[in-house]
């Protein structure tokens, strides 16, 4: 089903449906959905005055004509009240599009509940657009607020009823008519609608405003907007603007420190951003507080049953969970099991959790998609098995952690006796390790926000001229830079990638090595060999760098991807952005103070880096973007010297 939610589908005065916030492209496009673009819809109105005839006939006429006027042809136009109440089986089956009227809403609910409106729409799949009164019908949980002159002040009106339940959105319709509006001497927003609203959230918007929910998408609104609860409004949208009406749950929003940013653009596509962390809310950064609809601390973010808690509490409060997500490589389990657990399909679930975690289970999916790898084998087949796998690889080769992140745990072996030593050394845990060949060559990373087909909404290359084991391992500055564009070899084989893995609606950085000269299995030289996939965004800084790079916000993209399925954020003049750090452990023949002199019209960013991350990334981190490739390494050098 196709839903949309007007006050009316015209501005007022006029005769047809209006354009404005791409409403009639809307509508149009959803009919060519439902029949095929084969054939004019078939249309069938519901009547808000089933016993006026006068009253709708009148309504028919003028819906039909708005619709021919509006350039929409329809092959049968049948209202629907009492005269052919007992024909609303077969009509509802025939229909296309179902339009619901506008009216008196207590009027028109007796009525679809008389005929049993809402079991025969659950499984209607065509489209389904409510006017006014039809609109507030569409609810669950009807707010019909008083409309005719003694309602206001009859203690038996009830301002609650049962609605059809395709939506739990409740509208307050026609802004501008109705704002300064009273009924029986009190007005409807300050004295009736602000009072109601506490416990509630209604949403009102002018004639020319739509809501519009598609299949397996949440509800989103179109144009001017205000959302009234608590007692008060607020304006959540401009003309021309959309807010998203979804729930999302980001987990550990607070770390790393840039991902507040992520949260921040959510909140301005109108998502209820909803945070779960261990840290005191009065400790959050204060950026990252404004962006937050609503906070959970929790103990232990390790502790599961915690956590489920935290996102049931908030399932309870807001509705149905839109979305899970940490964009972090250490909860990527977590979050799936909660998807999982709370139904949200948006994202990964457990059942495909080892796909993009297991370093072994990699591989067949990687296969799955032509993609050369290096050979590998799990240590828990015992030395025996590891010796003639290595016999065939040769040295060295790489020990890591199987469900492992970055370079942590990582061991690169040259010999037998680094061999025997390992094993030795890793006597009980062994089996959480593979063994790897030793690929050269340049690590470079493709990174990109897909959408749910699949689709790069954005993407991006990063080049690491140093690899972070050894970086890790030997102490050493970290620099690395983004690149201008993707070669076009890398986007095909990152496209690929991210098919064989079936992943839809991420954030992803995926990591190839670039052969440095022919290998016999792998490719030739200048191929891309797949070295490990990571579901979420590149660590550190890396995003920071990209919206240098591209003149763009990959956070903003990211939301839009979340609440629009699509990319909104345009992208300006290219450049290389360059990452170069310094440890505290190191001198430098370069003060802090030289190195902004030299390169301060280029830097963009100069922060310390949390402990958390310094192993990585070095204690602090200088950010400089450049239109000349030749300008990177002269940077590099001056900011490492020692």
């Amino acid at each position: 089903m196709i839903l949309f939610l007007t006050g009316s589908p015209t501005r007022y005065g006029q005769d047809r449906f209006t354009s404005d916030n791409g409403f009639l492209a809307e509508v149009k496009a959803a009919l060519r959905q439902v029949t095929g673009g084969k054939r004019a819809p078939r249309v069938l109105l519901i009547s808000a005055a089933p016993d006026d005839r006068a009253f709708t006939d009148s309504v028919r006429k003028g819906m039909g004509d708005c619709i021919h006027k509006s350039g929409i042809s329809t092959s049968s136009f049948v209202m629907l009240d009492r005269r052919n109440a007992a024909k609303v089986p077969q009509l509802v089956a025939r229909a296309d599009w179902i339009i619901l009227c506008g009216g008196h809403v207590p009027t028109q609910n007796r009525f679809i509940n008389e005929i049993g409106l809402k079991a025969l729409l659950k499984d209607f799949r065509g489209v389904v657009m409510g006017c006014s009164a039809g609109s507030m019908n569409c609810a669950g949980r009807v707010y019909s607020h008083p409309e005719y002159p003694g309602e206001a002040i009859d203690p038996g009106y009830r301002r609650w009823l049962e609605g059809l339940g395709l939506t739990d959105i409740q509208l307050v319709p026609h802004y501008y008519q109705v704002r300064n509006a009273t009924v029986d001497g009190l007005r409807l927003f300050e004295d009736v609608a602000f009072p109601d609203s506490w416990g509630h959230r209604f949403y009102t918007f002018p004639d020319g405003g739509y809501v519009v929910r598609k299949e397996g998408r949440p509800a989103e609104l179109r144009g001017e907007a205000w959302e009234i609860s608590r007692g008060s409004m607020r304006r959540i949208s401009e003309e021309n603007q959309s807010y998203s009406f979804m729930n999302l749950v980001f987990i550990s929003p607070h770390f790393p420190q840039t991902y507040w940013h992520f949260c921040a653009g959510a909140r301005r596509n109108g998502v209820n951003v909803l945070g779960i962390a261990d840290t005191a809310y009065e400790n959050l950064p204060w950026e990252l507080r404004q962006q937050l609809t609503d906070y959970y601390k929790v103990k232990n973010l390790e502790d599961y049953d915690e956590i489920y808690r935290a996102v049931a509490w908030f399932a309870n409060k807001y509705g149905r969970i839109d979305w899970i997500e940490s964009n972090n490589e250490y909860w990527l389990e977590q979050d799936a099991r909660l998807r999982t657990d709370f139904n949200v399909t948006s994202g990964i679930k457990t059942d495909q959790i080892a796909a993009i975690r297991s370093k072994a289970e990699m591989k067949k999916y990687y296969g799955l998609g032509g993609i050369p790898t290096a050979r590998q084998i799990r240590a828990a087949e015992g030395r025996e098995a590891v010796r003639a796998f290595v016999a065939r690889t040769g040295y060295p080769v790489i020990a890591k952690p199987e469900n492992g992140m970055g370079a942590s745990g990582t061991f690169k072996l040259h010999d037998d006796a680094e061999l025997e030593a390992w094993f030795a050394d890793h006597a009980d845990n062994h089996v959480y390790f593979v063994i790897e060949e030793f690929v050269t060559g340049l690590l470079v990373s493709y990174d990109a926000i897909f959408n749910s087909r699949m689709e790069p909404i954005f993407e991006n290359n990063t080049i690491f001229p140093t690899p972070i084991m050894e970086i890790v391992h030997n102490d050493l500055d970290t620099c690395y830079w983004t690149n201008k564009t993707v070669p076009k070899a890398l986007a095909e084989i990152g496209r690929r990638t991210v098919r064989a893995f079936g992943v839809k609606s991420r954030f992803v950085h995926l990591e190839f090595f670039q052969l440095d000269r022919d290998r016999e299995g792998l490719g030739k030289k200048g191929d891309y060999v797949g070295l490990e996939v990571n579901m979420r965004p590149p660590g550190g800084y890396t995003p920071d760098m990209m919206n240098f790079a591209h003149s763009t916000d990959v956070y903003q993209i990211w939301a839009d991807m979340v609440a629009f399925d699509e990319r909104r954020k345009d992208q300006g003049e290219q450049f290389y952005c360059a990452y170069a750090s310094r440890r505290d452990s190191h001198r430098y023949a370069h003060s802090h103070d030289e190195v902004m002199a030299r390169y301060g019209d280029a830097i963009r960013m100069s922060e310390r880096v949390p402990s958390a991350l310094a192993d990585d990334l070095g204690d602090h981190a200088y950010m400089a973007r450049f239109r000349e490739k030749k300008d990177i390494e002269p940077f590099f050098r001056f900011v490492t010297q020692g």
